[in-house]
């Protein structure tokens, strides 16, 4: 009898007790709760005479749409180690929510193992030697249905997120490097000064010629934190899926996002991916998808500088390294004749620029015209001078004629205490109107005709007024904010990036030994020169 006992024993199958609760899934009920669920599966094993525990395999907080998870893979390892014979879950959705991969597991891969599978409440028993096939059908609609409740789940989550976004509320779990949550309202950024001063410091470097690739070593010879590493410092649990877990550097990838990041100036920037139910791997959406709000929050990198430097990006210049003579021009030379790039040439006399046409293909595509950086930066400096002087000495002229142009058309318009006095003798009348129609003197159709009239009258004055006042305010041609800044030079001793960048859009060099300088100020300064009648020569020729 005893031995009896032993053998029947050894016959019981090593269970394995699956659990699994999200909150993704829309998991809420109390009896989903990890320790309902393991209650329930212990007592069916303990009650079952042909089961014995072997271990439990609980993933809390793992939606069922896939599969990549820690306890579910450690299970499936013990089964490729032959140390389970049997899977007990509460119900099929625990197992998975997504159907054709849940309903593989039950149909091939148990049975492909010799693994028998339970699912109490929906009373499923797949042994691996069963013939019988008529529960398979069951278990496909179950499987099925139970892969719609998440997708609807998503899709009314989805629907309140897009609303959030569209109101300009942050709802991504973690704010991009720079800012942080406000711990008042979760969806409101707020500035994290200490990595917002880095953010900074790598818009400066960038301007300043350093080349994206210069900055992620200097940053990293430093000991700076790269923004993964500065937010498990911070104590966030955050993973970046596209870094290897053994890298903490700073690398061109992540310093070229940062200078193309719209969040910087204050615009909240999202919807620009979307994942699938029942997929792992996000989708990158195309711009036009994206969902942008301005103005929703704190800049860090103010706009003038935001567009110099994604000007500065859309042209692909190389780095600068001034040590190596490579020049503060980079970007902004073409030759003026075939519109191709003008290289940089290093000789004994000096660095000059070639026409880059000529300078692959010979003169059969253009002629061998050039330049040498040091007359070309005396070229430009002479004429930024020339222009500097010029806004100054003319600006009070233009404004004294503009203003003198200006009082002849507002007076021209009349006076506007005599509209006034018209105003107020049409309010008085309105006023005794209402008193006759108080008195019974006139009727209250008469009542309403009379107001109707003053009222009318009264507009067609007030907008008189208010014209003349407008134009009494307006801003002069020299209120722009490129001659503003203009202004505030007083005399350019030397060029440096910084400045070439702000003020030049393009210099053209031509084979007749012209240079021609197109500024990024050129329209404002074409209208303020032709109110005074002074002419700007853009097409420069060299002294000799």
């Amino acid at each position: 009898m005893r031995t009896n006992n032993m053998v029947f024993e050894q016959e019981k199958l090593q269970t394995a007790c699956y659990i699994r609760l999200s909150r993704e899934d829309g998991d809420k009920s109390e009896s989903l709760s990890i320790a309902n669920q393991r209650l329930q599966l212990t007592q069916f094993v303990t009650n079952s005479n042909d089961l014995t525990l072997y271990d439990y395999y609980i993933d809390d907080g793992y939606t069922g749409t896939n599969f990549e998870r820690p306890n579910f893979m450690r299970m499936i390892e013990d089964i490729e180690n032959q140390k389970i014979q049997c899977i007990v879950v509460k119900d099929l959705s625990r197992l998975g929510r997504d159907m054709p991969r849940t309903t593989s597991y039950i149909k091939e891969y148990f049975p492909s193992k010799k693994v028998r599978f339970i699912s109490i409440n929906d009373s499923v028993d797949k042994k691996y030697y069963d013939v019988d096939t008529s529960e398979d059908m069951m278990i496909d609609f179950k499987n099925m249905f139970n892969g719609f409740y998440p997708r609807d789940i998503a899709s009314k989550v989805r629907s309140t997120f897009r609303s959030k976004q569209g109101n300009g509320q942050f709802i991504g779990a973690f704010p991009c490097y720079g800012y942080k949550k406000s711990s008042e309202d979760h969806n409101q950024l707020i500035i994290d000064e200490e990595a917002a001063n880095v953010v900074r410091r790598i818009f400066q470097m960038y301007l300043s010629g350093m080349g994206q690739l210069t900055i992620v070593k200097q940053l990293n010879s430093e000991g700076i934190p790269c923004p993964t590493e500065y937010k498990k410092q911070c104590g966030l649990k955050y993973h970046n899926s596209n870094r290897l877990n053994t890298t903490s550097y700073w690398t061109y990838a992540t310093i070229h996002k940062i200078l193309q990041n719209e969040m910087y100036i204050g615009n909240m920037v999202q919807n620009k991916s979307f994942r699938q139910v029942c997929k792992t791997k996000a989708i990158s959406l195309p711009k036009e998808q994206w969902i942008i709000v301005e103005n929703t929050h704190e800049a860090i990198i103010d706009k003038d500088t935001w567009d110099k430097v994604q000007s500065l990006l859309a042209r692909g210049t190389r780095q600068l390294n001034l040590q190596n003579n490579i020049h503060i021009f980079a970007g902004f030379l073409r030759c003026g004749d075939c519109d191709r790039a003008m290289v940089k040439i290093k000789r004994s006399n000096g660095i000059f620029f070639n026409c880059g046409s000529y300078n692959r293909y010979g003169n059969k595509f253009c002629s061998m015209h050039h330049i040498s950086e040091l007359e070309l930066e005396q070229i430009v400096l002479n004429d930024l001078n020339t222009i500097i002087q010029s806004v100054k000495n003319i600006q009070e002229i233009v404004e004294e004629e503009q203003q003198k142009n200006r009082d002849t058309y507002i007076n021209s318009l009349g006076d506007i205490s005599n509209y006034q006095n018209e105003i107020d003798r049409l309010t008085r009348k309105k006023e005794r109107s209402y008193q006759d129609y108080s008195d019974d003197i006139i009727s209250r159709d008469e009542y309403i005709k009379y107001k109707s009239q003053y009222e009318k009258e009264i507009a067609t004055f007030q907008a008189k007024i208010d014209t003349i006042n407008q134009l009494k305010n307006e801003q002069t041609v020299t209120s722009n904010p490129w001659l503003e800044r203009l202004l505030q030079f007083e005399k350019i001793e030397h060029l440096d990036r910084e400045t070439v960048v702000e003020i030049i859009s393009m210099i053209y060099i031509y084979e007749n030994h012209t240079v021609k300088i197109i500024y990024n100020f050129s329209n404002e300064l074409d209208v303020l020169l032709q109110n005074t009648g002074v002419v700007h020569q853009s097409d420069i020729s060299p002294a000799n």
